[in-house]
């Protein structure tokens, strides 16, 4: 993982979580998703990380620099 300072990530929403668990939809309000197609820059921590990895099949992520 890069210097945690300035990494940021770009996370976005690609499927719906209609027929997910709770826990699920719960991680992306978290993460400030909750329509299709939105996106967040977020700072790039172990927490950002596991959130996401939770979520990796909704969710689409890119490097931001």
């Amino acid at each position: 993982m890069a210097n945690t300072s300035t990494s940021r990530i770009r996370v976005t929403q690609v499927q719906s979580p209609i027929g997910r668990r709770g826990d699920q939809r719960a991680t992306l309000i978290g993460l400030g998703l909750n329509k299709l197609h939105r996106s967040r820059e977020l700072q790039d921590t172990p927490a950002v990380r596991g959130m996401v990895n939770k979520i990796r099949h909704l969710v689409r992520v890119e490097e931001v620099s």
